[in-house]
């Protein structure tokens, strides 16, 4: 090896870039303060990123910061998984040993997925679709916990190289990143992002984020140029050699050094082939030829190539070795690589043209003694980019017997790393190579993995040779985990033609078939393109009278859980116990607890409350005991949303917030989502709506999948409802359906949007309206165990009806709408005190809609909602009793009680529309709501709106349906100035049209006389 080897740059001097330096510097202040920072640094290959970083990493170690960097690695066409993220936290394991080892205390087996050197990968449970992000999730919290107490710069180089792991890992990190003393600095060739480069819709995602700073290189000026060549040669350069070396570089800094290399080699810069990649050859053509020989080998290795390795592949004398490794690092071609034991080029874009100028031969015989060398001594590489490597040496050697094997070996690593991406495109190499190996090498080879319930055949793996269809359902599986649903598609398809190929030519293989035709409904639904029920039944009739099996259970397992969501029912509950059955005698039992989950959520749904839930927190236990923490945290979804189902909203925020701790502990992304979704339902019917603000906002920014966020949305749109915020509802209900999409809809998600439509119809004074979504709700129907979605839709509709009263606009269709919702909530259950309530509150309002204020009924609708913790409905009901009592006469005391409590719950929940309501009522009943003692009388005649007494009289031809010619005529003014009272009017009462303003007018009594 050689002794000290510099690896600055040519250049002694750092020209320019002072705003960048000034934005780096910035950012490690802020990240020094405890504010964590992320920067993107972008440039064409050679305009100098690695010198701008090389400068801020110098000022960062000045200012006692831990500086990791690691680059994105090129090993052939294929990148590494996670390579960057490994190289870096390998330098902060050994400057920070300790330090690390506490911050990945518990969860070292699976952050060994990253660091090998932390111990064993952990194998806890089979792989999901969220155990990539789990492992996401632990890496973020792994750096928040270095970065307590010290500054950490963490840098990635080159992420146009970047393998899908590594930009699906960034992506995650900047996004939720939260706490800590870390700056996050990654930089990218610009001029390589074309419009079909993987990076570019990262790149526009990031640009979404306000957290992140981008930094665009542009190249020197004439000025920055003249101060380089004045660095580089240690003199004032010529002015005619300025204007040359500027026009030739066009001002990239590596063009600049490549010019004036060959300057001072005796070329005149403008006798130098216009193409680049001899400019950038011509250092490379004058060394010697065994350092020629060393380089060529070099650009054909990687990003960077091992000692041992490369002394293996060059086949040359230690001596020899050494002495043309000195002449490449002397002419600045190759650097040591400083945490490591190899080489590297100075700059990609020399690689690059040495790699071009290989012949095809040439790059077969380097990449065939690359494999032969790891083949025979494994340990010249790192263990966890041994295997990747091989392959990649391999299948570049073109050599498909050696190749297929080598390729299968390294997909079973990259998914042990979560690494999915590069697995599935590992698979589609040996799907590409299988037709061109021998049958005698095939036959060889043995099954992957039997992926989750994929059938074996009733064969011994050890002795059943891999099939092609085997490795159609690993990719298949590997497709969906990496989150490219249209490639999983895309197999499965051709999947299910080889089979039906085969059952044309005489052979069946139906569990095979339903394995493929349950993966294609997950597909389809996930992608909006179906429910997946028309798949699922192609399933359920391919088992039909075939033994139990694993894949028989999961069919059922999946048509339960289809049904559940979509139509629970007895059909479902006897699905449910059916797959349950069918996975206890195959002994299969995670799919048995999966199955029991599903069993006992429609159990409670059915009425059998108790056994169902006794049931679903067995299986929770179960699944804890066993680690199978995806199970646990479905366990926790489903347990909060029946909880939340029966009104005990206060165990729902609990059990979810126990889920959530798990989830948290596991790195559970998307299950948080779920989680978080359910509990903050919960804590909008607690009255605690700013905790469930915070829920969402959380949620919205977490990257969880489409379900989760379209029920945060939704849950904003209700908040925004009662708060009065009616664009925001609006935007908020149209995100959500987009969410949601229209080729799945579920009840739970269906029946709250057209509530909350309703309501924004209602708040606008569009009784028509309405009444048209009402019938389509009920058209539609409430399947059992939708009651919790049915009977707000339904108070909503009865509410707007009552508050519609009178109005001309809504006399057409009364009859029937109020019929409509009568027949409706006589048919509704009421399987828990809180929906006994709803059914009274409903009941009480369609009284009021047909012009009666019964106190009775009234005072048992606020006695309902008094022991159960649901503030906002017990305030609209006692706003309601309140203006009974005050209809019917006298017991103001009472009233003005009532008016006090309601006042002061609409006041802490932010619920305007409520707490208007009661001001107004107040207001015209002469009532205080504050305490009795300190109350300022009204005075006469005050209006809460400060309608004048003439406002008055329009306002009550304008909700009468009156035009401003027929109001003019009928108050003895001219038109124009009933225009004028109009425009007045709607300011007042913050409406934006004569139906709103009529609406609110009947809805709070401004045309009666005062109480």
């Amino acid at each position: 090896m050689l002794g000290a080897v510099e690896t600055r740059s040519v250049s002694p001097v750092f020209v320019g870039r002072a705003g960048e330096i000034a934005a780096l510097t910035d950012a490690l202040v802020r990240a020094t303060d405890g504010e964590p920072q992320a920067l993107l640094v972008g440039g064409e290959a050679g305009v100098g990123k690695t010198r701008l970083i090389e400068e801020f990493v110098a000022a960062a170690c000045d200012r006692g910061a831990y500086v990791a960097v690691g680059g994105c690695v090129e090993v052939g066409a294929d990148g590494l998984p996670f390579a960057p993220f490994s190289t870096a936290l390998r330098s902060l394991s050994r400057r920070l040993p300790d330090e690390l080892a506490a911050a990945a205390a518990g969860q070292e087996g699976e952050l060994a997925r990253l660091l090998p050197e932390l111990g064993d990968v952990g194998s806890h449970e089979p792989s999901h679709e969220d155990s990539t992000a789990r492992l996401f999730e632990l890496t973020v919290r792994l750096l928040e916990r270095l970065a307590d107490d010290r500054t950490i710069v963490l840098v990635l180089e080159d992420l146009h190289w970047a393998d899908a792991s590594t930009r699906h890992l960034l992506s995650y990190l900047l996004r939720t990143l939260r706490r800590g003393r870390i700056v996050v600095v990654a930089t990218y060739r610009s001029d390589d992002i074309h419009r079909r480069h993987p990076m570019r819709p990262l790149l526009a995602e990031l640009d979404r984020l306000r957290t992140i700073r981008r930094i665009e290189l542009a190249r020197f000026t004439r000025a920055e140029v003249r101060r380089q060549l004045t660095g580089i040669l240690a003199a004032e350069p010529d002015a005619g050699l300025v204007d040359e070396v500027f026009d030739r570089s066009d001002g990239n800094a590596f063009f600049v050094e490549e010019l004036v290399v060959s300057h001072e080699a005796g070329c005149a810069v403008g006798s130098l082939s216009d193409s680049l990649r001899d400019l950038l050859l011509v250092r490379v053509e004058a060394l010697p030829e065994d350092a020629q020989r060393v380089v060529r080998i070099v650009a054909e290795g990687g990003s960077t190539v091992e000692y041992a390795l490369l002394a293996a592949v060059a086949r040359l004398s230690e001596d020899d070795l050494i002495e043309a490794l000195r002449a490449a690092v002397g002419a600045n071609i190759l650097l040591a690589v400083p945490d490591g034991d190899g080489y590297r080029f100075r700059h990609s874009l020399v690689r690059e043209a040495v790699s071009d100028d290989l012949l095809p031969g040439e790059r077969s015989r380097l990449n065939r003694r690359y494999a032969e060398a790891l083949e025979a001594d494994p340990t010249l590489v790192r263990a966890d980019e041994r295997v990747t490597r091989t392959a990649t040496y391999w299948y570049h050697a073109h050599d498909p017997a050696k190749a297929l094997p080598a390729v299968l070996r390294a997909s079973v690593e990259t998914r042990k790393r979560y690494a999915h991406a590069e697995q599935l495109s590992l698979l589609e190499r040996a799907m590409e190579l299988w037709d061109e190996v021998p049958a005698a090498v095939r036959d060889a080879l043995r099954p992957i993995d039997y992926v989750e319930a994929y059938p074996a055949c009733g064969c011994d793996p050890a002795t059943t040779p891999l099939r092609y269809l085997d490795l159609l359902a690993e990719a298949a599986i590997a497709a969906r985990f990496a989150g490219e649903r249209e490639r999983a598609l895309k197999i499965g398809k051709m999947a299910l033609r080889l089979l039906d190929s085969a059952e044309e030519g005489g052979e069946t293989d139906p569990l095979r078939a339903a394995w493929f035709w349950c993966e294609r409904s997950r597909i389809v639904s996930g992608l909006g393109r179906s429910d997946g029920w028309a798949e699922i039944a192609k399933a359920q009739e391919l088992v039909k009278g075939l033994p139990p099996s694993a894949v028989h259970a999961r069919v059922l397992v999946v048509a339960a859980g289809w049904g559940m969501l979509h139509k629970p029912g007895p059909e479902s509950l006897a699905a449910a116990e059916r797959a349950v059955e069918y996975a206890r005698l195959v002994n299969n039992e995670p799919i048995e607890l999966g199955a029991r989950l599903t069993l006992g959520t429609l159990q409670v749904s059915a009425g059998d409350r108790e056994a169902g839930l006794a049931s679903m927190y067995e299986t929770l236990a179960r699944c804890r005991a066993l680690g199978l923490y995806h199970e646990c945290s479905r366990a926790h979804v489903n347990l909060s949303h029946v909880l939340e189902n029966l009104g005990r909203s206060r165990e729902a925020v609990d059990v979810a917030e126990e889920g959530l701790r798990m989830a948290r502990a596991h790195g559970l992304l998307d299950s948080q989502g779920w989680i978080r979704a359910n509990q903050a339902e919960s804590q909008l019917s607690l009255g605690l709506w700013d905790e469930a603000q915070r829920n969402c906002e959380w949620l919205e920014h977490s990257g969880t999948s489409s379900k989760p966020l379209g029920s945060t949305a939704l849950r904003l749109a209700q908040l925004a409802v009662s708060r009065g915020e009616l664009a925001t509802a609006a935007t908020h209900l149209a995100r959500a359906r987009d969410h949601f999409g229209e080729a799945d809809p579920m009840p739970q998600y269906v029946i709250p949007s057209r509530q909350v439509e309703l309501s924004l119809a209602a708040a606008g004074g569009r009784i028509q309206d309405v009444r048209t979504v009402l019938a389509d709700a009920v058209e539609t129907g409430f399947p059992p165990g939708t009651h919790r979605e049915a009977w707000p839709l339904l108070l909503s509709a009865a509410t707007a009806e009552a508050d519609a009263l009178g109005l001309p606009a809504a006399e057409e269709g009364r009859a029937e709408s109020l019929a409509l919702l009568r027949r409706s909530a006589r048919q509704l259950p009421t399987p828990a005190p809180i929906w006994e309530a709803y059914a009274r509150h409903t009941s009480a309002e369609l009284d009021r809609a047909e012009g009666r204020h019964p106190v009775d009924r009234w005072t048992e609708t606020v006695a309902g909602y008094e022991p159960l913790e649901r503030p906002y409905v017990l305030a609209l009901a006692r706003h309601r009793l309140a203006d009974a009592l005050l209809a019917e006469g006298g017991r103001r005391e009472e009233a003005a009680a009532l008016l006090r409590e309601a006042h002061t719950t609409a006041v802490r929940l932010g619920a305007q529309p409520l707490r208007e309501d009661v001001e107004l009522l107040a207001a015209r009943a002469r009532l205080p709501l504050t305490a009795p003692d300190n109350a300022p009388e009204p005075e006469p005649g005050d209006d809460a709106f400060g309608l004048t007494p003439r406002e008055q009289d329009v306002l009550r031809l304008v909700a009468a349906g009156r035009t401003n010619r027929q109001i003019a005529e009928e108050l003895f003014i001219s038109p124009k100035t009933a225009s004028v009272h109009v425009s007045n009017i709607l300011a007042k009462l913050g409406v934006s049209g004569r139906g709103e303003a009529a609406a609110l007018a009947h809805r709070l009594r401004l045309l009666e006389p005062a109480p």
